[in-house]
């Protein structure tokens, strides 16, 4: 399958060697800095891709290369929508980094113009695939834990200012968000999908504790009232002294209690269940090895999407989820602004709605 990549910092490594493991045809990559090439292919370890070609301009590069049946977006999360849009309308599959867009209107444009396009797409909420939270969402779909009675998720890690002036667009609202959209996002997706998906109401504040050059919070909390009436809790900071402690993802049933620990949702920390099966043995002592935050899912992801593409079928992480996530996030941030709860759904707020929250 032909592919390209648009955006090669940090996380277009990841990106780069699901690109590898899956045998995807990488026709050409794209970026306006073009020293971030040699250090995006050395990163990912699987040398220069000798036959790929580098550009500056994705439009000129989809124009140029009609063949491309799958896109990768890495770029700065406010160039994710337009970007995706305009593959959408190509007719080209796409594989979005998270968060999918910065405004609800873009994020239920891409969803309904794939769905007009017959384009699949793609969210890379890629903890979905990490070994724990697939035995955690089969011991849920199984029904081991009965009635769910609420979750929590609690990203704790650290952010400095070397990691902000690595790339000047981190932690501004047009094209990133705060610690909740570029750190807790994911954590967010999970609980989301583990609690039932159908949030009626979103209650949350957030901060800037430490962080007095950004312009967007450094801490955050929420509380999630779910349709099925489970509640769940959100708490993401960057503040962490003086590393990432943990993203930790707790489930509570009538008949089960699970916590996913390790710095990314990575590891079991408590698997117990009223009835015990032969294979929970095994699962309590899980610990999946990462090289780092983004954990080993992106290869997983790409595997999906292409099989989705091949077999007509949404993908795992499809647009929605994409949607769903970040529509989490605007929840907390219009209910820090307005200082009230936020009914959902959510159609018309945008990360821009914040900007002078504080002070900036």
């Amino acid at each position: 399958m032909k592919y390209a990549l648009i955006g090669c910092g940090r996380i277009a490594v990841n990106h780069i060697k699901a690109v590898a493991n899956n045998n995807l045809d990488l026709v050409a990559v794209c970026d306006i800095d073009p020293s971030k090439f040699d250090t995006m292919f050395e990163k990912a370890g699987f040398g220069d891709f000798p036959g790929t070609e580098r550009c500056s301009d994705y439009s000129a590069m989809l124009d140029t290369h009609p063949e491309i049946e799958l896109v990768g977006i890495a770029t700065e999360s406010g160039e994710h929508a337009k970007i995706a849009l305009d593959c959408i309308e190509r007719g080209i599959n796409v594989i979005i980094e998270k968060p999918m867009a910065m405004s609800m209107q873009d994020a239920d444009l891409i969803v309904e113009r794939a769905h007009e396009k017959g384009v699949k797409v793609s969210v890379c909420h890629q903890n979905r695939f990490n070994l724990a939270i697939q035995k955690l969402r089969g011991a849920l779909d199984g029904g081991r834990f009965g009635t769910i009675f609420h979750g929590s998720i609690n990203v704790r890690w650290n952010r400095g200012k070397s990691y902000y002036e690595q790339a000047p667009w981190r932690g501004t609202w047009e094209q990133d968000g705060g610690t909740l959209m570029n750190q807790c996002i994911h954590g967010i997706d999970l609980l989301r999908w583990m609690l039932g998906n159908e949030v009626e109401e979103v209650y949350g504040a957030t901060r800037q504790r430490f962080h007095d050059y950004l312009e967007a919070e450094d801490v955050g909390v929420a509380v999630l009232k779910f349709k099925n009436g489970a509640v769940g809790t959100i708490e993401g900071t960057a503040n962490v002294y003086p590393k990432n402690l943990e993203e930790t993802l707790y489930v509570f049933g009538e008949t089960g209690t699970v916590k996913v620990g390790g710095t990314s949702t990575n590891n079991i920390d408590v698997w117990d269940f009223a009835e015990e099966i032969g294979a929970d043995v095994e699962t309590k002592k899980l610990r999946e090895v990462t090289s780092n935050v983004y954990g080993n899912g992106h290869t997983a992801l790409y595997a999906d999407m292409i099989d989705a593409i091949k077999n007509d079928r949404a993908p795992y992480v499809d647009a929605i989820a994409g949607r769903n996530a970040l529509e989490i996030v605007l929840a907390i941030y219009k209910s820090q602004k307005t200082d009230e709860p936020v009914k959902l759904p959510l159609r018309d707020f945008a990360s821009t709605d914040m900007a002078g929250e504080f002070g900036k």
